[in-house]
C-alpha cells in the first residue's frame, strides 16, 4: 500500500492526468461517451482504494477539500461574464429557471416517494445531485462537501449523474424532428432566432486563454489567499447543526465573492487560465473524495436511476408548462433542459441541433447554471432534509 502523501497525491494527480488525456484524444475519447471522464476520476481512485493500492482514510483527503474545493470555485467562477447571460433575453433566462425549478421541484418530490427504498440519509444525495443538475459538476461536489453527504450517499448519485443525463441527451436529440409540430402546439414565436442570432454572431470570436508556468502560479496564489480569507469569516458566522455549518458559508463565501469580482478587472484572470487551472482542482479533489469510497456503496445506484428519470421527466413537464405560458419555442425547451441536466459540454450542441447558429444560448444557459446551482442545491437538501423528519 502506499501511504506516504506524496506518493499518494503523484498517484492521484496521474489517474486525474490519464483519464483527462484518454477523454482528450482522438483515439480514446469515443470510451466515454456513455460513462464520462468525470466518473472515471471517481470511480477509479475508489478502485484503487478497495483493492489495497491507497488507503481510504488520510488528513490528506480532508485537506484537500477543505482548501482545494474552495480555490477551484473561485476560480471557475471568477471569469463568468455575468452580463453575456443577460443578453439572452427574458424568455431564455425564464426558461432556464423553469428547468431549474422543474429539477428542484422534482428532487423533493421523488426523494418523498424513494426514501423508504434508500433511507432518509438520502436527502444529502438528492440535494447534491440536484445540484448538479440546476448546474454542474463543481455545483454537485460543492454542495455534497457543504452538507456532508456521506459517501455511501454520494457515490450511487454519481452512478446516477453518469447516466441518465447521458440517456436524456439521445433523447432530446432524437426529438428534433418533432420540433414543427411541438412548436404548433405552443403556439411559439419563432422570430426570436433572427434576434438572437444577430446578438450573438460574434461571441464565439474570444481568444482562448493561455496558460504557462507564471500565469499559473500568480492563479494559485490568489486562489488560496481568497480560499483562505472566507474560511476566516466563515468562523465569524452562525452554524446550526444540519442545516448550515462552517463549510457551508465557505461554500457560499465563495462563490458569492467570486461572482462579485467578476464584474471587476479581476475577471481578467480567466485569460491567463483561471477556469483550467480550477477544473484541474476540482476534478483532484474529486479523486481525494472518491478514494475515501467503496465499491459496496453501489447497492442503491439501480433504484436511484429510476428515481434520476422521474426527475427529469417531472422537470420536462415543468418545462413543457412554462414553454406553453411564455410560447416559447422547443428549441429553448430542449437547449434549457440540457443547460440544466447536461451542462456547458452538451448544452450547446443540442442548441446547434435545434437550431444552426444558435449554440452560445445552450453555452450561456449552461454558465448560468454553475452560477447559480450551488445555492439552488443547498436549498432543494434543506427541503428533503425536512422531509426526511416525517
Amino acid at each position: 500500500m502506499i501511504t506516504y502523501p506524496i506518493f499518494v497525491i503523484s498517484t492521484l494527480v496521474f489517474i486525474e492526468f490519464l483519464v483527462l488525456s484518454l477523454a482528450a484524444h482522438s483515439r480514446t475519447k469515443h470510451w466515454f461517451q456513455f460513462l464520462p471522464a468525470i466518473f472515471w476520476i471517481y470511480f477509479l481512485p475508489m478502485v484503487a482504494s478497495t483493492s489495497g493500492l491507497l488507503p481510504s482514510k488520510m488528513p490528506l483527503y480532508d485537506q484537500a477539500v477543505t482548501v482545494g474545493l474552495p480555490m477551484s470555485l473561485f476560480l471557475l467562477l471568477i471569469g463568468v461574464d455575468l452580463k453575456a447571460i443577460v443578453r439572452i433575453g427574458h424568455k431564455s433566462l425564464l426558461m432556464f429557471l423553469a428547468g431549474s425549478l422543474g429539477i428542484m421541484l422534482g428532487s423533493v418530490v421523488t426523494f418523498f416517494l424513494f426514501r423508504k427504498f434508500v433511507g432518509n440519509a438520502f436527502w444529502t444525495g438528492f440535494g447534491a445531485l440536484s445540484a448538479s443538475w440546476t448546474g454542474g459538476s463543481a455545483n454537485m461536489i460543492a454542495v455534497k462537501s457543504a452538507i456532508g453527504t456521506p459517501d455511501d450517499v454520494f457515490l450511487p448519485m454519481v452512478v446516477v449523474d453518469a447516466i441518465v443525463p447521458y440517456v436524456w441527451m439521445g433523447l432530446l436529440m432524437t426529438a428534433a424532428g418533432w420540433q414543427p409540430r411541438v412548436d404548433r402546439w405552443l403556439k411559439a414565436d419563432r422570430k426570436i432566432f433572427d434576434e438572437m442570432k444577430a446578438r450573438f454572431k460574434s461571441l464565439g470570436n474570444a481568444p482562448k486563454a493561455k496558460l504557462d508556468w507564471k500565469n499559473a502560479l500568480v492563479l494559485i496564489v490568489v486562489a488560496l489567499c481568497a480560499s483562505y480569507g472566507v474560511q476566516a469569516l466563515s468562523k465569524f458566522l452562525p452554524v446550526a447543526e444540519g442545516v448550515i455549518t462552517q463549510f457551508t458559508w465557505t461554500i457560499i463565501l465563495i462563490s458569492t465573492m467570486a461572482l462579485a469580482f467578476s464584474l471587476t478587472p479581476l475577471r481578467r484572470l480567466e485569460k491567463k487560465g483561471a477556469s483550467k487551472i480550477g477544473y484541474f482542482l476540482l476534478y483532484f479533489v474529486l479523486t481525494t473524495i472518491g478514494v475515501k469510497a467503496t465499491i459496496s456503496h453501489l447497492g442503491t445506484a439501480v433504484v436511484l436511476i429510476s428515481a434520476g428519470f422521474l426527475i427529469v421527466f417531472i422537470h420536462a413537464c415543468v418545462l413543457l408548462l412554462a414553454a406553453k405560458w411564455l410560447k416559447a419555442p422547443m428549441m429553448l425547451v430542449a437547449t434549457a433542459s440540457q443547460a440544466n441536466v447536461g451542462g456547458v459540454v452538451s448544452a450547446p450542441i443540442v442548441a446547434e441541433i435545434y437550431q444552426p447558429g444558435l449554440s452560445a444560448i445552450g453555452l450561456l444557459m449552461a454558465i448560468l447554471g454553475n452560477v447559480i446551482g450551488t445555492y439552488l442545491g443547498i436549498m432543494t437538501a434543506q427541503v428533503c432534509r425536512l422531509i426526511s423528519f416525517h
